[in-house]
């Protein structure tokens, strides 16, 4: 390692530099330092977005070797030609002087952000070295990966290849598991991603806690346009008077952690009512004797004491779902990890559907299609001698994907047999997962830790090794098949050089194989080898993707009108009103409501989500995206507000039921919110002192949410039981 210690040292100091240019002259100033040959004259170059995980066409403008915008690919049949206002931030994410630059090799202890730039060889050499230890003392498995989107799709391949099946991400355990889970229990399926819900054939939209407008995935944004505009009428049940709530005619601010009394309540009217569609649930339904007769007590008054929801709004609504049935459609959301019901609250909601007669058909949920293009022929994996690291004896027996909470407790504890090393890709796990003094202690029981990512986030400051990842907008990434409405393929291509020594995700991949002797799992040259031989065995021209960035299949049936084979892959080969999956583990057939905790005198819920404009914590840095939202609010309603003398503009601290304090964060003085709860946006509030321009701007919801429940179905961790309250600035 001697010409590792003569290299340049890096070292991170405990001050921020402050950066007061606008976004526009810094991306200017960036430009103008990029000295590359470059083509003279305006290139149009097609890729897929990378901004967040909803992977739409885009269309680069490149003006003499200089990215200079991006817009919308009109092939694409996700974007349409529309980006969101957070798609159109890549141009940010290329020029953004935060990023990281070379490859990292850590020179003090954990939690420094102190390092020795190196070379690629010698930092993929030390990972080598140090995977070959591991697997040599404690097996492949006791290595684990944690990914997050289409890029790491390479990795996970290597690690297969490696001998490890502990590829997790946190869009499982944290997100969404309890909603797949929820709708397979019930229909045999789940809801895909992007969502199979026809929200612009919609006649009634449903929202439950599902913040469209806000949460931007750029398709269904759209299709809630096209609803609204075509007539569709719109229920929101939330919290808080979200932007979806603006265009409803029903609002209902349902009490936070009562949604299953709600749903209850709402099934409870349909049926008593026989306003459900009876042909379609006699003609798929299985159980539907013991499912009525077990929501017959769960009447809208009896909900109104724990909704705060009254009663002749619960009837109107349920009235208002039936007179558009089978076009209703009650949105299965996205993120669903809130209080630790949460899968049953997600299979009432795919109950409530089923009462609408909706899958599979116009209005509600299609079934939906994919291009055929064969994966690339590759040696067969090794056979693992060990299960999955996360769920031991099966005690989440719903949880078919891996839970990254699970493998942080098995790094803790060694139990059932010790992780020794984590890959983490694309995902900042101290803003994912909950409790980020739990995922510290795994990580000091760590012997590599390796953070890939294109920006400095708080994971980087412990890790080993940071290798820095090219933008999306400089990289090849694997090919885009997605299930959507009708099949597709995109091409994620370059448009313009990494400015400095960043690579591609799929070349590291590669090239670490190559030092583990793994070679053989990647036999093609590169990555357009690659293409080639997986587009030509479907018949498809990689220089026709590559001049269109897409190429659309024949469009097919997605309903059961056109044709789509009525079935479903449950154990009763139809939609289960009353599940004896449930029923033999031990658990309710049919959802029950238990009450939420509630909170200690002088606190309030903590309840968080998303901006239009900002993807997670992943785009603070940007300074296209910052320049329109810089830092978050804390919404608290207008009578507590007065109570604690408090108004819009002015700076507090929030402290969580066990004494954490945030970062200052500015009040939102509103009556858009209930009384008992609070919300602010997730992302901000970031500590890592490389994030310069982000440093400490707004406050972490991640670093209140020290408490959480698990879902006792599928193990994901339920992080709306925190509670706050407020701390004055002097």
């Amino acid at each position: 390692m001697d010409s590792i210690s003569r290299r340049k040292f890096l070292k991170i100091g405990g001050t921020t530099m402050a950066v007061s240019a606008a976004a526009g002259s810094v991306i200017s100033k960036a430009a103008e330092a990029v000295k590359k040959a470059s083509p003279k004259g305006i290139q149009k170059i097609p890729t897929f977005c990378d901004i967040c995980f909803w992977k739409c066409g885009v269309i680069a403008y490149v003006e003499d070797g200089k990215l200079w915008k991006v817009e919308g690919n009109p092939l694409d049949p996700l974007s349409n030609g529309r980006l969101c206002p957070r798609g159109t931030g890549g141009v940010g994410a290329h020029y953004d002087p935060d990023r990281l630059k070379y490859p990292l090799l850590r020179k003090s202890a954990r939690g420094k952000e102190e390092w020795v730039q190196v070379t690629w060889d010698e930092a993929l050499t030390y990972i080598a070295d140090k995977m070959k230890k591991i697997k040599a003392e404690h097996g492949p498995e006791a290595m684990a990966l944690f990914s997050h989107g289409i890029g790491g799709n390479f990795l996970k391949h290597l690690f297969k290849a490696y001998g490890s099946s502990n590829i997790g991400a946190p869009s499982f355990a944290q997100c969404r598991g309890p909603r797949d889970v929820g709708f397979k229990l019930t229909f045999g399926e789940d809801v895909a991603s992007p969502e199979r819900t026809d929200i612009k054939n919609a006649q009634c939209l449903v929202l439950i806690g599902s913040h469209l407008g806000e949460n931007m995935h750029n398709t269904q944004v759209q299709e809630f346009s096209e609803a609204i505009a075509n007539g569709a009428s719109i229920i929101v049940a939330d919290p808080r008077f979200s932007v979806a709530a603006g265009k409803a005619k029903y609002y209902l601010p349902v009490k936070p952690g009562s949604d299953i009394a709600l749903l209850l309540a709402w099934m409870n009217v349909l049926v008593t009512e026989n306003l459900y569609n009876r042909e379609y649930v006699e003609k798929y339904g299985f159980g539907f004797a013991q499912f009525a007769a077990e929501i017959q007590p769960y009447t809208p008054e009896w909900a109104y004491p724990e909704t705060g929801i009254e009663p002749k709004l619960i009837y109107a609504t349920a009235r208002e779902m039936a007179r558009y049935k089978p076009a209703t459609l009650i949105h299965p959301g996205r993120h669903a990890t809130w209080y630790g019901d949460d899968a049953q609250r997600s299979r009432a909601i795919a109950l409530l559907n089923a009462l609408m007669g909706n899958w599979g058909v116009k209005g509600g949920f299609y079934y939906p299609v994919s291009m055929d293009v064969p994966g690339y022929p590759y040696p067969a994996y090794p056979h693992s001698t060990k299960p999955k690291v996360d769920n031991p004896g099966n005690k989440y027996p719903f949880a078919h994907e891996v839970n990254t909470n699970g493998i942080r407790k098995a790094t803790i504890s060694g139990e059932p047999y010790p992780v020794k090393g984590w890959f983490v890709y694309a995902t900042n796990l101290i803003h994912a997962l909950p409790d980020e003094q739990e995922t510290i202690r795994a990580i000091q029981n760590l012997d590599l830790l390796v953070v890939i990512d294109v920006i400095p986030a708080e994971i980087a400051g412990w890790a080993d090794v940071v290798l820095p990842e090219s933008v999306y907008l400089e990289r090849y990434d694997d090919l885009n098949v997605e299930w959507f409405r009708e099949p597709f393929v995109s091409l994620r291509q370059p448009a313009v050089d990494a400015p400095h020594d960043q690579k591609p995700n799929w070349w590291m991949a590669k090239k670490l194989a190559e030092k583990l002797d793994l070679g053989d799992y990647f036999p093609w040259q590169n990555i357009e080898e690659y293409f080639n031989h997986r587009l030509s065995a479907a018949g498809l021209s990689y220089e026709q993707l590559k001049k269109e960035g897409i190429i659309r299949g024949e469009k097919q049936p997605i309903y059961f009108s056109e044709g789509v084979p009525d079935a479903f892959p449950t154990p009763s080969g139809k939609i289960e009103f009353y599940s004896l999956q449930l029923a033999e583990a031990g658990f309710d057939p049919v959802p029950k409501y238990t009450q939420p905790g509630a909170p200690p005198p002088g606190y309030f819920r903590l309840l968080y989500g998303r901006a239009p404009v900002h993807s997670f914590s992943r785009t603070q840095s940007n300074r296209v995206l910052m320049d329109m939202l810089d830092e978050n609010e804390v919404w608290i309603n207008q009578d507590i507000a007065a109570r604690w003398g408090l108004k819009s503009g002015d700076y507090i601290r929030l402290k969580n039921q066990d004494g954490v304090v945030s970062n200052r964060i500015k009040v939102k003085a509103t009556e858009r919110i209930r009384t008992d709860c609070v919300y602010i946006i997730h992302g901000f509030g970031h500590n890592s002192q490389m994030l310069k321009f982000a440093f400490q701007k707004g406050a972490s919801d991640a670093q209140l949410i020290t408490r959480y429940k698990t879902d006792p179905l599928m193990g994901g961790t339920a992080m709306n039981v925190n509670f706050v309250t407020f701390e004055l600035e002097a």
